[in-house]
């Protein structure tokens, strides 16, 4: 059988050529109301926006850009036949670092460097043939675009939902900037490679989105085509939270630490505190002791990794006794407290009242460092079987039940003393029912 002859096709002659006439008919042009092509109303075609991420113009496009934005863009142009009315614009990532550390390696001002890597970003994307919509394009750096960042911020600041607060964040000092924890590769920035420091700084910028919770949380009901696993995911990523707050008296010191648990009628299996690595009480309460250099070194390894990562039930719970002592708000019991890697700053307080007989992630850790566990509810059918401290439980009891070690309130159902000790706290005034 005679082999088949397949001409080669030739890029330099038919890419340039098509290229040229899609510009020319102007044919990725999104059409705004009233618009429609071939004297039809745009309005009654189907609408699709999107949005690939725009890329950081302080170089030159690689291959990674090309399989990213190829994708789009078969997406797009598969949509454009079917007959939608597409919008795919593109724009350039330039308000930041990226182009001022390439500029500063250049020893060049970023303003005409950024200008040259997004005409030549611009002509290879033209020349690899992505849809985009040039009329729709923008530029971070540009003043008419980020005016419009800067009022957007005024309007958040007037509306009282921009603060100033303090926070740990992570400190390269050669880019001479805080990073998220995604610019980091381990413990370095993956920018310049330079080792990262973790700072408690004043003065940090933050969002109030937490003002929105409530109703994040009853607009959910409203997505009745979104994955159910996917609605979980968002009620618990809002994580409101109905408990109680109170406080425990620092030993030796006038202050508190404040609490927030949503477990309260465990407040009689409390056999350690649980801090956040970035709690501020951390530093100190270790200042100037033996504690201060071996604690600061875990702090900062813990604050390497990423909240998922810390929080993830699968990780090996860690910590360090920082020498110091709080009292028990109901029996005056000395507590000692502990800095670990599970307990994040973002939920709550930050610190935690940790029962290992009904936590899990606490008991683990109790095991670990030999802490003592306290079972203080226990099923209906053994509430005669546990008494005291438990040294060794292999698994937290988390269900109601009837409670035990509890002073008075002995044989009362877990329910019942949810209430009934939340009231007591309140009515002495050593706590408060909170939404968190």
């Amino acid at each position: 059988m005679p082999e088949r002859q397949i001409d080669r096709y030739d890029f330099h002659t038919l890419e340039p050529k098509w290229q040229a006439y899609w510009k020319e008919k102007v044919l990725f042009r999104a059409e705004n109301p009233g618009e429609g092509s071939q004297g039809t109303d745009s309005g009654a075609r189907p609408k699709f926006y999107y949005l690939d991420m725009f890329p950081y113009p302080s170089g030159d496009l690689h291959m990674g850009h090309s399989r990213n934005y190829v994708i789009g863009d078969v997406i797009a142009r598969h949509l454009h036949m079917r007959g939608y009315n597409v919008m795919h614009p593109m724009g350039w990532d330039a308000f930041g670092l990226p182009a001022e550390n390439a500029a500063i390696q250049r020893q060049v001002h970023p303003a005409p460097w950024t200008a040259d890597c997004v005409a030549r970003m611009k002509t290879t994307f033209d020349a690899l043939g992505i849809s985009f919509d040039w009329s729709r394009e923008i530029n971070a750096s540009s003043p008419d675009y980020y005016k419009w960042t800067q009022w957007l911020f005024l309007q958040l600041y007037d509306a009282g939902l921009a603060y100033r607060g303090e926070a740990s964040v992570n400190w390269c000092s050669q880019c001479h900037t805080v990073l998220a924890r995604e610019e980091l590769e381990g413990a370095v920035c993956e920018r310049c490679g330079t080792p990262v420091e973790v700072r408690r700084v004043p003065g940090q910028w933050f969002f109030a989105i937490t003002k929105y919770a409530d109703r994040l949380l009853e607009d959910l009901s409203l997505l009745d085509k979104w994955p159910e696993r996917v609605r979980v995911m968002q009620e618990n990523w809002i994580g409101r939270s109905q408990g109680v707050s109170f406080s425990l008296q620092l030993e030796g010191r006038e202050d508190h630490i404040e609490v927030f648990t949503t477990r309260i009628d465990t407040i009689y299996g409390i056999t350690f505190m649980a801090l956040a690595a970035e709690h501020p009480l951390v530093e100190e309460l270790t200042r100037g002791t033996e504690y201060e250099q071996p604690v600061a070194e875990f702090v900062k390894q813990v604050l390497l990794e990423s909240a998922l990562d810390r929080e993830a039930a699968a990780v090996e719970k860690k910590g360090m006794f920082i020498g110091a002592y709080c009292r028990h708000p109901l029996t005056g019991e000395r507590v000692p407290i502990w800095v670990t890697n599970y307990v994040l700053m973002e939920y709550g307080t930050g610190a935690v009242m940790a029962v290992p007989a009904h936590d899990q992630r606490d008991l683990e850790f109790a095991h670990k460092y030999d802490i003592p566990v306290k079972v203080v509810i226990v099923p209906p059918e053994g509430a005669e079987a546990t008494t005291g401290e438990t040294p060794v439980l292999p698994q937290a009891y988390l269900e109601p039940g009837l409670m035990v070690n509890s002073a008075s309130y002995d044989g009362m159902t877990s329910e019942q003393f949810k209430e009934a000790i939340a009231d007591h706290l309140e009515e002495k005034g050593l706590g408060q029912r909170t939404v968190n």
